[in-house]
Formats: structure tokens, sequence, C-alpha cells
């Protein structure tokens, strides 16, 4: 079974900066992918949705998050990504941990994650106990910000190849298209039970265009027969005496004062929206029960 966790509407993944959540845990080069997943925020779903041996499952791997915080966490992760350069920084990530004596282990995959059932072995279907992951909202975020004598500069603010079937390019149909097919072949290689946990915000695709990206998943993942059954806010900001204490940078501070001159009601992003969905249970023999250790061995070998 999974740990017991205090079930809440807020996840307080954010009470320390994320430079000092990854520091010492992901290799410095982690910085050069645009949009990291909280390591807090991926300890905390896999802490709470799985057991020690189970599954991880990040279809948009990155720079390996969700993997690196399931091996230390002594689960078992599997991560895929379009990008050639993201995988490399998600396979250098998973090594430190591996160096550092995580109980888990973690594969990394390169590959269009729209053909998912593809890229794994037929005996990853039914073996997938979380599936977590986030999809890109847009070909850029704010990055790293640099001061220099010129003045302020942003770096490795944008993913790179379009060629490759980045969703992070896509118009918005085939964004949603694309992570629609996604969800659906995770849906196979989830276990009867197996959950998905998806972290999204709220987008503006122009100036006063604000759309509800976690609505939009939300439908995406119930039309692929998954059922939901939480959701909640994962933070982005501290909380200190009952106050948020923001965690923007300047380029998202100058966007909102810019946005409020023109008269458009934007606030600063402190958290986002975690969807949790499960795949419906069906009868299990104990038979099969006794046969998971020995198939998610059989599966990582194959894997590797």
């Amino acid at each position: 079974m999974a740990e017991s966790l205090p079930v809440t509407s807020v996840w307080l993944t954010c009470q320390i900066p994320a430079r000092d959540q990854r520091r010492g845990r992901y290799v410095r080069d982690t910085s050069r992918h645009p949009a990291k997943m909280l390591p807090h925020l991926a300890t905390h779903a896999v802490s709470a949705y799985t057991a020690p041996g189970d599954v991880v499952f990040d279809p948009m791997c990155g720079c390996g998050t969700t993997l690196v915080e399931a091996m230390h966490l002594g689960r078992h992760g599997i991560g895929v990504d379009t990008e050639p350069r993201y995988t490399a920084l998600a396979k250098a990530n998973v090594a430190l941990a591996a160096s550092q004596g995580a109980a888990g282990t973690a594969t990394v995959l390169t590959g269009d994650a729209t053909g998912l059932l593809d890229l794994l072995p037929a005996s990853a279907v039914g073996r997938v106990s979380l599936v977590l992951t986030s999809p890109p909202y847009g070909r850029g975020t704010h990055g790293v910000v640099q001061t220099t004598s010129t003045g302020v500069r942003k770096r490795n603010h944008l993913y790179g190849d379009r060629e490759r079937g980045n969703l992070a390019y896509a118009e918005w149909s085939r964004l949603l298209d694309g992570f629609a097919a996604i969800l659906a072949a995770s849906y196979q290689l989830l276990r009867p039970g197996g959950t998905v946990v998806i972290t999204s915000r709220p987008v503006r695709r122009k100036r006063d265009d604000l759309i509800d990206l976690p609505g939009e998943l939300l439908a995406v993942a119930q039309s692929a027969g998954l059922v939901p059954v939480e959701r909640t806010a994962a933070m982005l900001a501290a909380v200190r005496d009952r106050q948020i204490v923001h965690r923007a940078n300047m380029f998202g501070l100058l966007a909102v004062r810019r946005a409020r001159d023109e008269g458009i009601p934007v606030h600063l992003v402190a958290h986002e929206d975690v969807l949790v969905l499960r795949r419906r249970w069906k009868p299990c023999h104990a038979q099969e029960l006794s046969g998971l250790a020995r198939q998610t061995t059989e599966l990582f070998t194959k894997l590797r």
C-alpha cells in the first residue's frame, strides 16, 4: 500500500526554493531544461500514491525529476522524452541518484510519447502504479535570469527541437490531441487501480486570452477512460505566518505589472493545479498478485 499521508487540498511543495530542493541531488546542467517539475511535488505524489517496489512512469520526463525522486523512495522509474539532449540530462540525474545509494532504479528512453506502446516492451502493459507528468504550457518559459554588463538576459527558456514533434510547439488542438494519445496509451500501461497525476496551470496564449488548461486536460483524461478522484493545488510559493511569499522572478513580476497597467486583472502564479485520476479496478486473483514483483523485475531487465 502507499504511505499514509493526510488528505489535503493544498500540497506545500515549495517551502524552500527550487534550487535548494535540487542542490546536490541533480547535476548542474539540470538548469538547462526550461520547465522542471518541483522535486518536492514529485516526492509527495510518489509517496502518496505508490509503495516501495512499484513502477512510476513519466511520458514527458524532461530532466528526470519524477525518476530521481521515485528512485530515492525505492520505486522503479521509466521516463520518455522526445529530445535527446533532455534524455541525456535525465540519464545523468538517474546515474547520480544511483551513485548516492537510491534504492530504486530507472530507465530513460528517447522517443515520441504519442507512440508509447511502440517504445516500451509489451511486458510494461498493466505494470505501472503511477503516471506522473506535466504537459508543456508553450514553447518558452521564463528560464534562467542573468544580469550582465549590458543588461538582463534570459537563457534556457525555450524547448529545443520543433522538428521532433515536441508538443511545446503544437497548436492548441494538436497539443490536446497529443496529450490524449499519451493518456490513452498510459491507461494501458497502468495496473488496475493505478493512478495518474497531472500538474498544470491556466495559460495565456494572448494577453487577454486565459485558457483553462487544467479543465481541458481533465476532459481529455476522462475521455481516455480515467476516473477523477481528487483535485488539489501544489504550492509554487512559501507560506509563512499564514501569508504567501511568492517566488516569482523579475520577468514574472514585470509581466503582471504590464498586464495590470493595460487593465487585465492578472495575478502572480502561486500554485499549480493537480489532477488525480485512476484506472478502474478489476478483480485480481491471488496468483496474479503474487506475480507482480516477478514481472516488474523482468520488465526492468528488458528495458536495460
